[in-house]
C-alpha cells in the first residue's frame, strides 16, 4: 500500500461540474447520534455534501442498537436517519484518535455534534479549539436547551422538547389531557433548523472567509413550530388552549375528522372549510346534497357554523360514512373543498405516485437486504442525489485513512493496534 497525498480540503468549486448536486464539494464531520443531529447531517448528504459519520469502534453510534428488532444488525431507526453517509470509527478518548479527528477537521467544512451537554468539550473539541484548528469551519451544535438557559445541563429527547416548547400543551381535546404530537418535530424539526443555519453560515463564509458557530436548542425549535399558537395568544390575550381538530386562531365547521366507509382505525377524512368567506362551505353543501343549508340563518358565518357544529357534524358524517376515505377526499378535492384522507404508514409507503416521485426510496442494505424508507422531499431541477443505504460501522475507514489523509499501511496498522479505530 502506498500513501496518497492528503487533500487540503474537500473538492473546490473548480473541480466540480454543472451536473454535481448543490452541496457537492462540502465535507461534513458528523459526530451526531439518535435523531436530531442525524436528521441535520442526512439532509446535507441528500443535498450532495460528503458526510463522514465518526463513530466509536466496536459499538458505533448508540442508535445502531436502539430499537433493534434483529440482534447483531443495525436498527431501522438508525438506517432511516443515516442514509447517504460514510462511516468511520475513531476512539476519541485515545490520543491517536484525537489526532486523526484533528487532521480531518483541517480538511472539512462543517463539524456537528449533539452529545450531552459538556461532552464535546471534555473530549477536547470545543468550538474554540476546533475553530483554532480550522478558522473556516462551520461548527454546529444541537442541544435540548440553550447552554445559558436554566435547563442548559439537562438531557433531552423529542418528547421533552415538545413538552418544553409548547407543542404538547396545544395538542389534544379541550377537555382532555395534553398529548405528544406524533411527528418528531423536536428531533427532526430541530435538525432541519440546524441545516438551514449551516447552509447560511457557509454562504456567509463566501464573503468573510470565516466559519462560525451555529447553535440550535430543541426547545426553541419547537417554539418556532408553534408560531400560530403564539399568534392565538396575541389575538385572544390569554394562554392558547387545546382545541382538538380546530384551528388555534379561530373555529369553523366543518373542521374535523369524519368516519368513512370501512370502519377501520384510520378510515377517516379530515374536512376543513375556510373561515375566509363562504365559497367552500357552499361547495361542500352541493357535494353532499344539502344546498338548503346555505340559507340556514344559524350557519351564515364561520363563527356561527362553529357555534352550531353539533348541527353540521352529523350531516357531514352521514355522507362520509357512505364512501371510503379516498373517495371522500377525491370528491371534495375535485369540488374545491379542502379534504385529506387519514392515510396510514402502510398506505403511504405503498402509494405508487409517492414512490415514483421519490417520497419513498428503496435501498439495498448489506445485511438488512432491500427495504423502503422515506426519501428527501425537496425537489431541485439541477440537484439530485440518489438515496443509498446507511453505512455499516467503519465501512469507510480505508477511504478516510488512505484517500483523505494519505496514510500508509504502517501508520494505519499502528492505529488499529492501539485501538484508536
Amino acid at each position: 500500500m502506498t500513501a496518497r497525498d492528503p487533500a487540503a480540503a474537500a473538492p473546490q468549486a473548480d473541480d466540480l461540474s454543472d451536473s454535481d448536486p448543490a452541496l457537492a464539494g462540502l465535507r461534513v464531520l458528523d459526530l451526531t447520534q439518535f435523531e436530531a443531529g442525524t436528521s441535520c447531517t442526512q439532509s446535507l448528504a441528500w443535498l450532495g455534501a460528503e458526510v463522514i459519520k465518526v463513530e466509536p469502534p466496536g459499538t458505533g453510534e448508540q442508535a445502531r442498537n436502539a430499537s433493534a428488532a434483529k440482534f447483531g444488525t443495525d436498527s431501522y431507526f438508525f438506517m432511516v436517519l443515516n442514509a447517504n453517509k460514510r462511516s468511520m470509527t475513531l476512539n476519541l478518548k485515545s490520543p491517536q484518535g484525537k489526532a486523526i479527528l484533528t487532521r480531518l477537521i483541517e480538511r472539512s467544512d462543517v463539524f456537528i455534534e449533539n452529545f450531552a451537554p459538556g461532552t464535546i468539550e471534555r473530549l477536547g473539541f470545543s468550538y474554540e479549539e476546533v475553530s483554532r484548528i480550522n478558522p473556516r469551519i462551520v461548527y454546529a451544535q444541537i442541544k435540548g436547551f440553550a447552554p445559558e438557559s436554566p435547563y442548559g445541563e439537562y438531557p433531552a429527547f423529542d418528547m421533552i422538547a415538545q413538552a418544553c416548547g409548547g407543542a404538547v400543551s396545544i395538542t389534544g381535546e379541550s377537555d382532555g389531557r395534553p398529548l405528544k404530537p406524533g411527528p418528531t418535530i423536536g428531533d427532526t424539526g430541530t435538525g432541519l433548523h440546524c441545516s438551514i443555519g449551516i447552509i447560511a453560515a457557509l454562504y456567509q463564509r463566501m464573503r468573510t472567509g470565516r466559519g462560525q458557530r451555529v447553535q440550535v436548542a430543541m426547545q426553541e425549535a419547537v417554539i418556532n413550530f408553534c408560531r400560530m399558537a403564539f399568534a392565538a395568544q396575541l389575538m385572544f390575550d390569554k394562554t392558547t388552549p387545546r382545541n382538538g381538530n380546530q384551528s388555534l386562531l379561530g373555529g369553523t365547521s366543518p373542521s374535523e375528522l369524519y368516519p368513512c366507509k370501512g370502519g377501520g382505525p384510520n378510515d377517516y377524512c379530515f374536512i376543513y372549510v375556510s373561515r375566509a368567506g363562504d365559497r367552500q362551505w357552499k361547495r361542500l353543501l352541493e357535494v353532499i346534497g344539502k344546498t338548503e343549508l346555505a340559507a340556514d340563518p344559524r350557519l351564515g358565518t364561520a363563527d356561527m357554523r362553529y357555534a352550531h357544529r353539533d348541527v353540521i357534524d352529523p350531516i357531514v358524517r352521514e355522507w362520509t360514512l357512505k364512501h371510503d376515505k379516498a373517495m371522500v377526499m377525491k370528491t371534495l378535492g375535485d369540488a374545491g373543498v379542502p379534504a385529506g384522507a387519514a392515510f396510514d404508514t402502510q398506505e403511504l409507503i405503498n402509494d405508487v405516485d409517492l414512490r415514483n416521485r421519490g417520497a419513498f426510496a428503496t435501498v439495498d442494505h448489506p445485511t438488512r437486504g432491500t427495504f423502503t424508507m422515506p426519501g428527501w422531499p425537496v425537489r431541485m431541477s439541477d440537484s439530485n442525489v440518489k438515496v443509498t443505504a446507511a453505512p455499516l460501522l467503519g465501512s469507510d475507514n480505508d477511504y478516510v485513512f488512505e484517500q483523505l489523509l494519505g496514510m500508509g499501511e504502517d501508520e494505519i496498522r499502528t492505529l488499529r493496534e492501539c485501538n484508536a479505530t
